[in-house]
């Protein structure tokens, strides 16, 4: 079983498509895993979002809503990581912008052995198509240049899509504390402290109007957020000792068993 969180904040625009598209995708890739369950995270929302993520529930896939009133991205995750009992969870955005055929290469990576499987728009082989501003693209660049530092080896820390062992992921999630835009880093982080393996893989990723990501207003609060990041980390690799990981994720067929 899968268990797939989805921050949402006034998302009731973009919502509907994105878990109509899901649950099409879902009925149409046999191979995918089965069942499927979707966990909208209504992070106090003052639109009907809550109201179209329930209206979206269906045997086909179950769309559970749960409330998050404290503001940010990374609060809204860590909340819907906090209901899952899955063996394998992870996270996508609210506008879809990542093409779903990330499910089955993410479910692939983790069936051959990873820990971790992250959609990234900065490895070989992925294609974007961005209606950013050239203020964003350079911020942008430069919170890379600063997340290799922290996550070393991860070029994209910031897709919004990513599938974990669901051990591992609530493990992880268990002690986030970063709230906002930022809590990806950290995430990445904290598992590659366990000795998690971090694969990366590429995707195909369009940039959906709306987004409520404002450079000007959350810029500085993201590289505020990565510094303390960077510095709890070396804290924790320093006073924390190797240790085995949780569970390991089950393998591809097994979980494809429980469907």
């Amino acid at each position: 079983m899968l268990q797939l969180v989805i921050p949402a904040y006034n998302e009731q625009g973009r919502l509907p498509r994105t878990l109509r598209e899901l649950r099409r995708h879902l009925r149409d890739q046999r191979s995918m895993a089965r069942p499927v369950e979707v966990i909208v995270v209504d992070n106090a929302s003052t639109d009907g979002t809550a109201v179209v993520a329930r209206a979206a529930d269906s045997p086909a896939m179950r769309v559970r809503v749960v409330d998050c009133w404290t503001p940010g991205k990374g609060a809204a995750v860590r909340a819907g990581i906090a209901v899952t009992d899955a063996p394998v969870v992870g996270f996508m955005d609210a506008d879809g912008a990542t093409r779903l055929d990330a499910l089955e290469e993410a479910f692939r990576r983790l069936a051959l052995g990873a820990d971790l499987a992250i959609g990234s728009r900065g490895a070989e082989g992925a294609q974007t198509e961005t209606r950013h501003s050239w203020v964003r693209e350079r911020g942008a660049r430069t919170y890379r240049a600063c997340t290799a530092r922290v996550v070393p080896g991860v070029v994209d820390t910031q897709c919004g899509f990513k599938l974990m062992a669901g051990d591992l992921g609530r493990q992880v999630f268990a002690d986030l504390r970063t709230t906002g835009f930022s809590f990806d880093v950290e995430v990445l982080a904290r598992a590659q402290a366990l000795g998690a393996r971090i694969d990366e893989f590429p995707v195909t990723w369009t940039d959906v109007p709306g987004s409520t990501f404002d450079p000007i207003r959350h810029g500085a609060g993201s590289f505020g957020s990565l510094a303390m990041i960077a510095l709890r980390t070396r804290r924790d690799r320093r006073a924390v000792p190797a240790t085995a990981l949780p569970v390991p994720v089950p393998a591809l067929s097994s979980v494809a068993a429980e469907a």
